[in-house]
């Protein structure tokens, strides 16, 4: 990123930070009919004094506090590292924005209050009931859906244990935060974090958590971000060079009717085994039903695109603006930032150790990588795999075969939440 765009984007936040902490509220003054001149005349100083003193008082400015300052150094420090480190800009711009925009002292500017008798309510009290009711994540699913090609699983059945095996991070997480402290509700959603499922994530924090949502997701977003840091170590150190060099065979060509049926074929096992994934494997498979009819192009480009793009927008907004400072400073961050890294690095263990122990009665090797890839950060987990493989052999090209783990693991942390939903709710 150049200087000058940097210097553009400080300027446009201060310049906003300062005019909503000014204009943070504008104090109703009731209309009067017949009054008289000269009660005006020398009522006037009087009126101008006591309206600056309201002013004063009612601005952002006079209720900004330390926490308030710390939460918007915070929102500017995500969209920073979302803009100039391309870590998931298309995510974090909107969720540090959202945590902006909480953080003006929301007392004065009435942006999160609920309506009553006298007011409607504010923008965000509103768009965060998308979020509560769980509305935005399956409609993201449905995006995602209608993005994913599912024929490198259907191609090989067989990395649907690796999806499963990566989930193995969550259950273990779940066990591990229990212990510490943290009730059921609040250790299931923070255990989702291992499945690299930020919506997930969401969808089960809003529904068990709510307190701790926003750390939850600013957790999750960010482990995924850092996944081309984490999972290179982790693959080596369960790895030897040889097993990376694992040549895997060419996948089979897949027909568009068995493109058709997986959809319908995975909606109906899985609900049926686990009702409450309906939400999430539904959607997903409705989009990807969509993207393969071969008769709905047109709404499979609305879902990928226009619907995907408008639930994000508005999910990361929401999330953003759960983060006021009295919720996500608080003890329970470090924590919580703790478990997320080990339920990930769990996850990713696991699914390299099943890979590596299918391999004892396989014919045709698994290259133990593609285990990695078991979690559901679609496609970056598959590309790291790729990259690792090619360090030690450059001729090496896993990508397709990780694609098939890493879309079971879109699958698998939704179950994994219908899980707990199941056992807990």
């Amino acid at each position: 990123m150049t200087s000058p765009s940097v210097k553009k984007i400080i300027f446009i936040l201060m310049f906003m930070l300062v005019t909503f902490s000014l204009f943070a509220d504008t104090p109703n003054v009731p209309a009067k009919n017949n009054v008289n001149t000269t009660s005006v005349v020398t009522t006037s100083n009087t009126t101008e004094e006591n309206g600056l003193i309201l002013f004063l008082k009612n601005n952002g400015f006079a209720k900004l506090t330390w926490k308030h300052i710390v939460m918007i150094l915070i929102g500017i420090l995500v969209i920073w590292v979302a803009i100039s480190k391309d870590a998931e800009p298309l995510l974090l711009v909107s969720l540090g924005f959202g945590m902006i925009l909480a953080n003006i002292p929301p007392e004065v500017t009435g942006f999160l209050s609920p309506p009553t008798s006298v007011s409607p309510g504010g923008l965000i009290y509103y768009i965060k009931q998308g979020m509560l009711l769980g509305i935005y994540p399956p409609l993201i699913f449905l995006g995602l859906g209608a993005m994913t090609d599912f024929s490198y699983l259907i191609a090989n059945p067989i990395l649907f244990l690796l999806g499963a095996a990566a989930q193995v991070g969550i259950f273990v997480t779940f066990i591990i935060a229990n212990l510490i402290g943290f009730n059921m509700f609040e250790a299931a959603s923070i255990s989702i974090i291992g499945g690299a499922d930020g919506p997930t994530s969401i969808y089960l924090a809003s529904r068990f958590a709510p307190q701790i949502l926003s750390i939850i997701a600013v957790a999750a977003y960010s482990y995924i971000a850092l996944i081309p840091i984490i999972q290179p170590p982790i693959s080596k150190f369960w790895t030897t060079k040889a097993e990376r060099k694992i040549r895997m065979k060419k996948l089979r060509v897949v027909s568009q009717r068995e493109k058709i049926i997986f959809p319908i074929l995975t909606t109906l096992v899985v609900t049926l085994i686990v009702p409450q994934a309906i939400s999430l494997v539904g959607m997903l498979m409705l989009g990807n039903l969509l993207k393969e009819s071969g008769r709905t192009a047109r709404l499979a480009e609305a879902a990928s695109r226009y619907i995907l793009d408008v639930s994000t927008i508005l999910l990361m907004l929401s999330v953003g603006a759960s983060a006021t400072a009295d919720k996500f400073l608080t003890p329970a961050f470090l924590k919580i930032l703790f478990l997320g890294a080990a339920a990930f690095i769990v996850a990713l263990s696991s699914g390299i150790l099943v890979a590596k122990f299918m391999n004892l009665f396989l014919k045709n090797k698994i290259n133990p990588l593609i285990g990695a890839a078991g979690v559901s950060a679609v496609p970056d987990a598959a590309r790291v795999a790729q990259h690792v493989a090619q360090e030690d052999d450059p001729g090496n090209f896993i990508l397709m075969h990780a694609m098939g783990p890493n879309v079971a693991g879109v699958i698998g942390s939704a179950v994994a939440a219908g899980i707990f939903i199941n056992m807990i709710h």
